[in-house]
């Protein structure tokens, strides 16, 4: 019988490097998905379970401090907004959490500091924005108030009507230290620029801060452009505010107010409505500016009436100061009897007073020839601004009108 010696020895290999490597990875793998696994938990789970899935995660400690600051427990929030800042010191959340626990306790200065830090770290972190906002209007600092203010708005549509409300609160109750900051904000043409302009119109102190953004913008880089000196020019006119209207006018120059008729040659398409011609389109009148059959290079208004429809034409809004005047224009008759038709007339924007009405062509005038026709009327004080139209002279049957109209003129007499 053979000794057990004799059998061969099995050979025990030592764990080498690579094997502990291997299980290093393995290991890693492991604990990397466990991190993986709990993140949604730590994210979206209670404070409570997320505080026993993850205690030294500086995301868990943050959620506690919010949680803490809400309930009203400053000190513990204040401890866990501090560890969390400990384990990541640039947690922009975890930093606002403190500077807000320094607020509630009185420190209103460190608060300040703090918050300014993480609002300069983050545009957006709105509550350190928020706060600020405050802060900065207690003090009376408008202009860091207001950057804060519109830091928020550029972000969040949905707080754009408490943010414009502030903006139109310290527009109007102080003026003269306010307006400027918004002006300023606004010439910067932030994304909320048309939609702050617009929701000026409700109020007779809306209406009078638009009208004074209006004046400081227009001595800016962004004055308003056409679409919105338009609205603000219709607004004021559908509110009665014809005085301001005109003072603003003025005071801008767009149009300029010492041209009494805005495109009197119907060339300038760009001023705004009221202070521009508004064309009526209805069966019976085709009203259109269009290049002169006999002088191709030069605009005129050309008006196509069946003698019958009842229309304001054309119309646009002047303001002449009190005093005597002489209208004038030319006009050109393809067919039918302008003069029997149609007529220019100015009459009070205040009450619709007429003030003249001038026959719109001369009865014994010939066909496709341009002549002129004129007449003289006074304004009285008591009428700051007029509406100078063309108006129809319906007949009780159709009688088709074709005539032409340029270089229309009021100018004072004396």
């Amino acid at each position: 019988m053979r000794d057990r010696a004799d059998k061969p020895a099995v050979s025990r290999r030592r764990p080498g490097a690579g094997d502990i490597a291997s299980y290093g990875l393995t290991i890693g793998a492991v604990v990397l998905a466990w991190q993986i696994a709990i993140q949604p938990l730590i994210l979206r789970a209670p404070v409570e379970a997320a505080i026993r899935l993850a205690p030294g995660s500086p995301l868990v400690l943050r959620r506690a401090a919010e949680s803490e600051l809400v309930a009203g427990r400053i000190d513990n929030a204040a401890a866990l907004g501090r560890d969390s800042l400990g384990r990541a010191p640039f947690d922009v959340q975890a930093l606002r959490v403190v500077g807000l626990t320094e607020a509630r306790a009185g420190r209103e200065d460190a608060a300040d500091e703090i918050l300014t830090l993480a609002g300069n770290w983050s545009l957006r972190d709105d509550p350190a924005h928020a706060w600020l906002v405050e802060r900065r209007l207690r003090r009376g600092d408008y202009t860091s108030a207001f950057a804060h203010a519109d830091t928020l708005v550029r972000r969040r549509q949905d707080i754009q009507p408490q943010v414009f409300r502030l903006f139109t609160v310290a527009g109007t109750e102080d003026p003269q230290r306010s307006l400027p900051v918004i002006a300023s904000l606004l010439a910067a043409k932030p994304p909320w620029r048309d939609a702050y302009l617009s929701s000026l119109r409700e109020t007779p102190q809306d209406l009078q801060l638009a009208a004074s953004l209006a004046i400081l913008l227009e001595a800016g880089r962004a004055p308003l452009n056409q679409v919105e000196l338009q609205r603000l020019y219709q607004i004021l006119m559908n509110k009665g505010q014809l005085e301001a209207l005109r003072t603003v006018r003025s005071r801008l120059n767009r149009p300029p107010p010492g041209v009494a008729v805005t495109n009197g040659g119907f060339a300038d398409p760009e001023a705004p409505q009221p202070f521009q011609w508004r064309l009526v389109q209805k069966a019976g009148v085709v009203a259109e500016i269009v290049a002169d059959d006999l002088r191709p290079a030069n605009p005129a208004l050309r008006i196509d009436y069946d003698g019958y429809a009842t229309a304001r034409i054309a119309e646009q809004l002047t303001s002449l100061a009190p005093g005597s005047y002489r209208f004038s224009a030319e006009t050109r008759s393809e067919s039918g009897e302008p003069a029997a038709r149609l007529s220019w007339t100015l009459s009070c924007a205040t009450g619709g007073g007429a003030i003249a009405a001038l026959a719109a062509g001369e009865t014994t005038a010939r066909r496709n020839v341009w002549t002129t026709l004129s007449g003289r009327f006074v304004v009285p004080e008591t009428c700051p601004v007029q509406w100078l139209r063309l108006e129809t002279r319906a007949a009780d049957r159709r009688s088709p009108t074709v005539v032409w109209f340029d270089k229309i003129a009021i100018t004072p007499t004396g």
